[in-house]
């Protein structure tokens, strides 16, 4: 066999980028993200998420990742290849596209829809909008394992 060594260094090469260690992380990211009020934003998303005695669960992001996961599996193919197997780039695109689809998720989200003294309160019935806090507190990133 004539090139084995071209081979081997092309494979060599694609080991050590396909190697990294890393996950995409997408949703409420940081920390330190609040309202006026000072409540956390993470808070109030797992308020939301999972309902409390007085707010129904309003899964935002299950319902995202149910709607998505497929077509994030393809996206996440394609993109490794045409990144060249560029593991970290790959992972950053992902959480971009990820943190896209959560946003548009809470843009879109109507049932179960506002109760009638929130509807009054705010103005409008539009379950996970009201401020705009959350909407802005998503966001995405790369962590190294």
């Amino acid at each position: 066999m004539r090139g084995g060594g071209k081979f081997k260094a092309v494979l060599t090469d694609l080991v050590a980028k396909m190697a990294v260690k890393a996950v995409t992380q997408a949703g409420v990211i940081s920390p330190t993200a609040t309202y006026p009020d000072g409540t956390k934003v993470a808070q109030v998303a797992a308020w939301n998420e999972f309902g409390t005695e007085r707010i129904p669960p309003r899964p935002f992001f299950r319902q995202t990742v149910a709607e998505n996961s497929g077509k994030w599996r393809v996206q996440a193919t394609h993109l490794l290849k045409a990144n060249h197997y560029n593991v970290k780039l790959t992972l950053q695109q992902m959480g971009e596209q990820m943190s896209s689809d959560l946003v548009q998720t809470i843009s879109t989200f109507s049932e179960p829809p506002n109760a009638d003294s929130t509807v009054a309160k705010k103005g409008f019935n539009a379950p996970l909008r009201d401020t705009g806090v959350l909407l802005r507190s998503i966001g995405n990133n790369v962590v190294e394992k």
